[in-house]
């Protein structure tokens, strides 16, 4: 089983104190926290990029392959740099970001740097968000839905996070027909409401599966924060229960960790309600530590091990 994410990694700054000058160097984006937790959890993945030939760059490199991330289509370009964000925390341990990524080296993915957009055939699993979309010029992004609709008629699992970002878009109406132009070729959707909340206010939970099952995806769960997923399988809807999180300390990559315990209980066939426990409990963890990848030493010891985390029972309520 071989597994393709799709994205941009960034420089990330957190733990800021503008009065020290001080911050934490990380690197992460929404798909390469997702192929790092899937590495970690024992699933073949390839990390598909652009990044330049500065030493940021030559780090990032370095801690993709730390991390068990296959980098043979990660493309060098000789003049752009990666982005950068910076993450600030508020007293509930919400996160707001500043970013500097206009002219990353990650939007000339699939543009004669780096991988071919034909390169992609040799995967069973391609993975990728709205922010991956975004970054892209239009005609790229056309280009790339439309590959990947080839790719799930042959069979290949398109799997799709909208993580909708406004200032990425030039307006709403654009994003929306991308979203749904992205839809039509998903197998799986991985979601989440507050997102879909910002495309069509006033939409509930109900209305959401019912939007985008109604454009051909088969497998939902939709994420709903700290309540847990709404799951929607061939049309049947589950919300699935879970206990309080104890400790919240910073939510960057809360979605993205959750991402990645779903698809690798689900590629390793556990039922989707377990699959979403499996979700919840990476999410858990990543959230009571700053940034959106943790330490290996932080992972539950399972994970750590890079032993997938192991299905076990849970009920599930019929409801919407």
């Amino acid at each position: 089983m071989r597994l393709a994410c799709i994205g941009e990694c960034m420089i990330e700054l957190s733990q800021l104190d503008l009065d020290a000058g001080s911050a934490r160097i990380g690197f992460a984006g929404d798909t390469l926290n997702t192929a790092t937790y899937l590495a970690r959890l024992g699933v073949p993945v390839s990390y598909v990029t652009n990044l330049g030939v500065d030493a940021f760059s030559v780090k990032m490199l370095e801690g993709f392959a730390a991390e068990g991330i296959d980098c043979g289509l990660v493309g060098r370009h000789e003049t752009r740099l990666p982005g950068l964000y910076s993450i600030e925390i508020d007293g509930r341990g919400e996160r707001s970001f500043r970013y500097w990524r206009e002219a990353s080296a990650a939007r000339t993915l699939f543009q004669g740097v780096g991988a071919r957009l034909e390169e992609l055939d040799g995967f069973d699993v391609v993975y990728l968000s709205g922010i991956t979309l975004a970054i892209l010029p239009a005609d790229v992004r056309a280009a790339l839905v439309g590959r990947l609709g080839v790719l799930r008629n042959r069979g290949v699992k398109v799997v799709f996070d909208t993580n909708y970002r406004p200032r990425l878009w030039s307006d709403a109406d654009t994003a929306r027909a991308a979203f749904d132009a992205m839809w039509r070729v998903t197998t799986l959707g991985l979601p989440s409401l507050d997102d879909e909340e910002k495309l069509y206010p006033g939409l509930s939970a109900a209305g959401v599966l019912d939007r985008i099952s109604a454009l051909g995806v088969k497998e939902i769960a939709l994420k709903n924060g700290a309540l847990g997923p709404v799951l929607c399988v061939e049309g049947e809807a589950r919300v699935v229960r879970f206990a309080a999180v104890a400790r919240v300390v910073d939510t960057s990559g809360a979605g993205d960790s959750f991402n990645a315990g779903y698809l690798a209980a689900r590629l390793a066939g556990s039922d989707p309600a377990v699959a979403a426990e499996a979700g919840h409990r990476l999410a858990c963890v990543v959230i009571g530590h700053h940034g959106a990848i943790v330490p290996m030493a932080a992972m539950p010891e399972r994970v750590s091990g890079r032993v997938p985390l192991p299905p076990f029972s849970l009920s599930a309520d019929r409801g919407e």
